[in-house]
């Protein structure tokens, strides 16, 4: 018996679906109605905010938030974020 011709082989490039990449869509201050931007919005304000501030805004877990501290507004954007402790909690803020 042979192979029946009409049975596709499950190598890689069959297994993909979308091989495109997405569009670049900017930094999360280019798009208003984020989350990220929400969080830049909060960070940007006079007295900053806390873990619970942002947590409370965008529905996220602590350490999301500190991951997207780190990783999106350090690294990706290349900002500063400042952080101090006031009346017990820690606020972050964009440093200027």
């Amino acid at each position: 018996m042979t192979k029946s011709a009409s049975k596709p082989t499950n190598t890689p490039n069959t297994l993909r679906k979308n091989t495109k990449t997405p569009p670049h869509r900017g930094t999360p201050a280019d798009r208003p109605r984020t989350k990220s931007a929400s969080v830049l919005a909060l960070l940007m304000s006079k007295d900053g905010a806390t873990i619970t501030d942002i947590s409370a805004a965008t529905g996220w877990q602590n350490h999301s938030i500190r991951g997207f501290l780190s990783g999106t507004v350090k690294k990706k954007l290349g900002r500063e974020v400042s952080s101090a402790v006031v009346d017990g909690k820690r606020r972050y803020r964009l440093a200027v």
